[in-house]
């Protein structure tokens, strides 16, 4: 398949992907996406190794709560829809993207 856990890069593609999620479950489920600190605490890359601009952070997030090590983002964490660190051995749903070219 060659495709990754999903990257967002703006608002824009925040929201479609969780149309997505809202389309395929009927709520907005915690999902992964593919962002990590895993190499580098606290530094946050996506997996697809594109660059790490755009954030949507809750409130206090990112915090390795409980001094755990949190190195995976999930989306749709708490009222606000926002991101969330948490450890990644945690089963959750989730998005991933592929890289498509078009032949014309």
């Amino acid at each position: 398949m060659k495709a990754n856990l999903a990257s967002v890069h703006n608002m824009e593609e925040y929201h479609e992907i969780q149309r997505l999620i809202m389309s395929a479950s009927h709520e907005y489920k915690k999902t992964w996406i593919g962002g990590s600190d895993a190499q580098e605490q606290n530094h946050w890359f996506w997996i697809d190794g594109t660059p790490f601009l755009y954030t949507n952070w809750c409130p206090g997030e990112p915090n390795n709560h409980g001094r755990r090590k949190q190195d995976c983002l999930q989306m749709n964490h708490g009222d606000h829809k926002c991101w969330d660190d948490v450890q990644c051995h945690r089963p959750k749903p989730s998005v991933c993207a592929k890289k498509v070219r078009f032949i014309y």
